[in-house]
């Protein structure tokens, strides 16, 4: 029986977004998954050498689900998952997006949906940033659609 390693708690090795958009009927929520599978997440990838936080996960957004935008504050929080026989721990922001590609990087396997925030909430419910989303959802929910975005308590 194989051991499983796991790494250290101490850096995220990966960042990931939390896409949202305004419109005039409130916020809406990008979220993606692989095509044909019946999972839902949010664009996430490994920091690459020589990028912060969260320039890779603005490069995530654009690489999968072809999204450009803005960090909105600091980190929402980390989640760990298991990965390769190891255990990777991820940086979440929330990012307000201003452009939405039509053909984007991975499009050829992904898909991304747009959807409200109680349907990205059941969608992502067994999701492991799925905590990080609930705890910001109601400064998302009161977003004026007229003043910068941002959230109004610093995330736990």
């Amino acid at each position: 029986m194989s051991e499983r390693r796991r790494t250290p708690r101490t850096s995220p090795r990966q960042a990931a977004v939390i896409p949202v958009r305004r419109t005039n009927s409130g916020v809406e929520v990008c979220i993606i998954r692989r095509k044909g599978s019946s999972k839902w997440g949010i664009p996430k990838g490994f920091i690459d050498a020589g990028d912060s936080r969260k320039q890779a996960a603005l490069n995530e957004a654009y690489e999968e689900a072809g999204l450009s935008g803005h960090v909105v504050g600091d980190s929402i929080g980390t989640y760990d998952y298991e990965k390769w026989d190891a255990t990777l721990t991820v940086v979440v922001f929330l990012m307000e997006v201003l452009e939405e590609e039509p053909e984007w990087q991975e499009m050829g396997f992904r898909e991304r949906r747009w959807c409200s925030l109680k349907e990205a909430a059941a969608l992502l419910k067994n999701h492991r940033a799925w905590p990080l989303f609930d705890r910001i959802r109601a400064d998302l929910e009161t977003a004026s659609r007229d003043a910068p975005l941002r959230l109004s308590r610093p995330p736990q």
